[in-house]
């Protein structure tokens, strides 16, 4: 699988299918490859420059048997305006690590769109899973253009394409078939009451949890609603933080507290103790695009949000739920979080359990693994 996240204790989609397919069948064998790690980039910018990790095992997973997961980090050593080969380059490095574990006869799973170079170099069976419209995204013009060929060749050339929400399935269907198998969320670890994290602000809370990213995330109306409920509560952030310093430093002048990346196993607590549940999210084509997994998140959790009108939130039938125009939000989320109880950590029970096991993330991975069983037959249905 070539991924666009890393492999860590903030588990995404890819985490949860994987790991759940790897339980399914014990002789299940994935490499997941990590976005590479950008020494220069990091040192020109405000990270901390490391050469990638390589090949190596997974961490263990209950369930899952020893070995049967392996891990690589590249390296990506200039940047592709110096080193044309980059992307070629790191297609190698994949293709190497791979034919170590005796991988030549694989499956080829795509979230990385630069998985098209692997599709060209093998005669691998190939799955597209499309999580993001990255062609949408406000880019670069060359990364546009490159990220665009790659998806015009998985398109063509894939033997199945899945997407994540019914817009992906409009675009990305226009040409070609394609299966929706949407985000889910672990409902068990939110079926437990779990205590207040040390760390959250006293008083009432509204808490955003997900990357802080610009692709999503609207920094201008954060910093709003943290000046706007000043004195009557804290808007709170949890997430890997993807901000320029600049913008960052907006957010904390403002008031709101960034709390940075927690372990999924933490996340519910945070939710089942905020005041609030906040969805400050950009409109935009790319955002339309999307099926944001905090949309189950907070449903599992059962609290009251106040979202924008973003894809995934602005049809949902639930009275927990408000979409709100951006230029009102500020307003909904002071009146709600004055209003609200003070949360002891349950779930409401409005929702049904029917409902809530339809999007576990079980239920994806079944949907999954029908899709592969019908590439490869090596899931078991």
């Amino acid at each position: 699988m070539t991924s666009l996240e890393a492999w860590d204790g903030v588990w995404r989609r890819n985490q949860h299918l994987v790991a759940g397919l790897l339980r399914r069948d014990p002789s299940l064998r994935v490499l997941f490859v990590e976005p590479s790690s950008d020494p220069l980039h990091a040192a020109l910018g405000d990270g901390e420059p490391r050469l990638g990790r390589g090949l190596r095992p997974a961490p263990v997973l209950d369930g899952v048997a020893p070995s049967a997961l392996w891990l690589f980090e590249p390296t990506k050593w200039l940047p592709r305006r110096v080193d044309r080969s980059a992307d070629e380059r790191w297609a190698r490095q994949v293709l190497k690590a791979a034919r170590s574990l005796g991988m030549t006869d694989a499956l080829l799973w795509v979230n990385d769109p630069r998985g098209a170079l692997l599709l060209e170099a093998t005669s691998w069976p190939a799955l597209y899973d499309v999580t993001d419209d990255w062609t949408l995204a406000e880019r670069a013009p060359a990364e546009t253009r490159r990220t665009r060929a790659h998806e015009g060749v998985l398109l063509r050339r894939c033997d199945e394409v899945v997407v994540c929400s019914p817009a992906l399935a409009v675009t990305k269907g226009a040409a070609r078939p394609v299966t929706i198998v949407p985000n889910g969320v672990d409902t068990a670890a939110y079926a437990r009451t779990h205590e207040r994290p040390a760390d959250l602000p006293t008083g009432p809370v509204a808490l955003y949890v997900g990357t802080l990213h610009d692709d999503r995330l609207d920094v201008d109306l954060c910093a709003d609603t943290a000046r706007a409920i000043a004195g009557a509560g804290h808007l709170v952030l949890v997430g890997p933080d993807a901000l320029p310093a600049g913008r960052r430093s907006r957010l904390e002048e403002a008031g709101a507290v960034l709390l940075g990346s927690r372990h999924s196993d933490d996340v519910p607590a945070y939710l089942q103790h905020a005041g609030l549940l906040v969805v400050p999210h950009v409109v935009t084509p790319f955002t339309d695009s999307l099926d944001p997994i905090k949309l189950y998140e907070y449903q599992a959790a059962g609290r009251r949000v106040v979202a924008t009108p973003v894809a995934g939130f602005r049809d949902l039938d639930d009275e927990l739920v408000d979409v709100v125009e951006r230029s009102a939000f500020p307003a909904a989320v002071t009146r709600l979080l004055v209003g609200a109880a003070a949360p002891d950590g349950s779930r409401e029970t409005h929702a049904a359990t029917d409902r809530l096991a339809a999007i576990d993330w079980s239920r994806r991975v079944d949907q999954m693994a029908g899709v592969l069983v019908g590439l490869t037959g090596k899931v078991a249905p």
